[in-house]
């Protein structure tokens, strides 16, 4: 069983192929084909006029298509030609950016150090200069001669029965 998944695994590394450096990059309305090499580039198999031998900069205007661009594979003339596939379809807008990972990870490290920063600022500030002081009241000196009498609270005194009232919640009938 070893020797077989050791086998299908060196296989698969014997069978894959480098794929070419050819690339696409959409910037605001503007598309760049980046071509493996030097080559002659076409659009739905019509030669298209470019600058840049490697690289071809269109406006795009929403047409989905395939470019190619066709180079040969050697230095020499004699050397066979090969053909790099392009499938464009994408969006574009005049403004918007396109977000880089690097820069969204520096962003995200720098506005937690920048928060860090802050923290450390606050709690500097905030610390204690002089030693701790204990948080108890002072104490009051105890009384002799045991507890205070209890004092008369107007609250709790009975009601006069003449003013109360007599419906038949406002009486307790004491049962049993």
């Amino acid at each position: 069983m070893d020797v077989r998944a050791l086998l299908a695994v060196f296989l698969v590394f014997i069978t894959t192929a480098k794929a070419g450096e050819g690339n696409i990059e959409f910037w605001r309305g503007d598309v760049i084909l980046t071509c493996p090499k030097e080559g002659t580039w076409k659009y739905n198999n019509q030669e298209m006029n470019q600058t840049e031998p490697s690289k071809l900069q269109i406006k795009y205007d929403g047409n989905n298509g395939v470019y190619t661009c066709t180079y040969n594979d050697g230095e020499e003339e004699s050397s066979s030609s090969k053909t790099y596939y392009f499938y464009m379809k994408g969006k574009v807008c005049e403004n918007c950016f396109e977000l880089d990972p690097k820069l969204f990870g520096v962003v995200l490290v720098g506005d937690i150090i920048g928060t860090a920063f802050i923290m450390m600022v606050i709690y500097k500030c905030t610390k204690r200069k002089g030693s701790a002081e204990s948080k108890s009241p002072n104490k009051t000196p105890s009384r002799t001669g045991g507890p205070a009498p209890p004092t008369p609270s107007r609250d709790y005194e009975t009601l006069n029965a003449h003013t109360r009232s007599q419906d038949t919640y406002s009486i307790v009938n004491r049962t049993g």
